[in-house]
């Protein structure tokens, strides 16, 4: 029952993001290039004045997943560094914290070039 409770708020909190996104775009002239960078600082904020943690304990993945999560794990693994390493920290934790989400996006998006066939419209 603990699983299905997670799941549910998990699904939740990731439709409100993706909602919260979906009316930018229907509502306002922000491209979407521009509402991502929104989501993402929107994030690294979030985490640094410390509102987004407890979303994250209460969703997991439904907070973690979408972009603003990648900003959320930017700003944490800064602030972890800091606390460990001192100021150079700033430079290396956001980069260390979300090292395998950008190795994959980068493999993914490499194959999803090799095996399809773009043309032009």
């Amino acid at each position: 029952m603990e699983i299905l409770l997670n799941l549910i708020k998990a699904f939740v909190v990731g439709g409100l993001l993706c909602a919260i996104g979906q009316v930018l775009m229907d509502r306002t002239k922000l491209m979407t290039a521009r509402i991502m960078v929104v989501f993402l600082v929107a994030g690294a904020i979030l985490t640094a004045i410390g509102v987004y943690e407890p979303i994250v304990e209460f969703a997991g993945a439904g907070a973690t997943v979408p972009i603003i999560g990648f900003g959320y794990a930017l700003a944490k693994g800064a602030m972890d560094e800091v606390a460990k390493e001192g100021y150079m920290g700033i430079l290396t934790g956001g980069l260390k914290a979300t090292a395998a989400g950008i190795t994959a996006a980068i493999t993914f998006g490499y194959l999803a070039a090799l095996l399809s066939r773009p043309k032009s419209k």
